[in-house]
């Protein structure tokens, strides 16, 4: 076992009610969507989606180029244009900038994951159900973890923290922007990417794509605490101030965290979740995988105490039984709404899975949509 954890550390400069039907998936001709990181098996092409499809919940549709209003809860249409919120650019030349942190975990060194490669199908088989045929060998692997601390974080305190996954940093020129107009809390960002590439039987889906508390674990015990030693913060454990965010798999990676350790986190960010039966292995505990959210697991359950920010694009994945990233979403915000949760659902027309265009105009109002409630210090 190598000692410590840490192999290197750099600084750079740098971060409304629902129907309570299921939803069809509609027969129109498919309109082909960009290619998805979830998966492992070929898909086929995705339909596009009409929100307003019978079944699928209700929802406000707003005038093209309008965000949902910031405050509201609920489910919204948006689209078909996309421009990015000016938040999302870098701030202006003289203006406070975040630092960024970086450091490299080693497979060798963790508990949890140890690293394995995904074996490559033969040439010509034919793909199996979602836990069905599926292979890998160990292989090390190293990551290379960043930190974001703002401008206005004062060494020693303790901060709100918001968690990324697939090392995505694009909340660092939001906040840059935000924090100085007290629009949200000054907090950290660590920013998570997988320990491997994906489909089944890969280092990426077995951390993601499992339902179960080890991916939590091993953020909380692994990464977070060189988190604070690399960028010299201090990190609240008070779950109210503690956020999780992903995309695709890693949306439904955060979801995971969030459902099965409430005591940790409060607050999740999804882009087109993948709240379906991606799961490799099988796991008799959460059979369908992330599909068993919106299918058992939130509606059979109390209340817990959690924000959650869910979208999807009309031409977003498809991929049979359990596989429908469309359906799936609108179950999400079915569920929640029945169970009186605070949500808010965006379908966005004209946009595929983890629309980039739709992700830079939504961010910084889906940013500040779940950290609704946290006290900002001076505000």
């Amino acid at each position: 076992m190598k000692s410590p954890l840490l192999c290197f550390a750099t600084m750079l400069l740098g971060a409304s009610l629902a129907s309570a039907q299921t939803a069809p998936a509609p027969a129109t001709a498919p309109a082909a969507a960009p290619a998805g990181r979830a998966g492992g098996n070929a898909r086929p092409p995705a339909p596009q989606r009409d929100p307003l499809t019978a079944g699928y919940v209700k929802a406000t549709e707003l005038p093209d180029g309008q965000v949902p209003p910031m405050e509201a809860d609920g489910n919204f249409i948006i689209g078909p244009t996309h421009p990015a919120a000016p938040e999302m650019s870098p701030v202006a030349e003289g203006q406070p900038k975040g630092k960024v942190y970086t450091f490299t975990l080693d497979s060798a060194d963790s508990k949890f994951y140890p690293g394995v490669e995904r074996d490559e199908p033969a040439a010509g088989a034919t793909p199996a159900g979602p836990n069905g045929t599926g292979s890998n060998h160990p292989k090390p692997y190293t990551r290379k973890v960043s930190v974001y601390v703002p401008a206005q974080y004062v060494p020693g305190t303790v901060a709100p923290v918001l968690i990324t996954t697939d090392g995505d940093g694009r909340a660092h020129n939001v906040l840059d922007h935000l924090i100085p107009q007290k629009k949200l809390p000054v907090m950290i960002v660590v920013s998570i990417p997988p320990g491997g590439p994906d489909g089944r039987g890969g280092q990426r889906n077995l951390e993601y794509d499992t339902v179960s508390g080890k991916y939590s674990d091993f953020v909380e015990t692994e990464v977070l605490p060189m988190a604070e030693k690399v960028a010299n913060v201090k990190l609240t454990k008070d779950p109210d101030g503690r956020a999780v965010m992903g995309t695709s798999s890693g949306a439904a990676a955060s979801m995971t965290m969030a459902w099965l350790h409430p005591e940790r986190y409060h607050r999740v960010l999804t882009f087109s979740g993948t709240f379906t039966n991606n799961q490799w292995p099988a796991n008799e505990e959460y059979p369908h995988g992330a599909w068993g959210l919106h299918e058992t697991l939130i509606p059979n359950s109390p209340v817990k105490p959690l924000r959650i920010y869910i979208e999807c694009g009309d031409r977003d994945n498809f991929g049979g039984d359990m596989r429908d990233w469309v359906v799936a979403n609108e179950n999400m915000a079915k569920v929640l709404a029945a169970k009186g949760y605070h949500y808010k659902f965006v379908f966005a027309r004209n946009a595929g899975h983890t629309d980039r265009p739709t992700i830079s105009q939504l961010y910084p109002t889906a940013l500040q949509w779940i950290w609704q409630g946290y006290p900002i210090a001076g505000k």
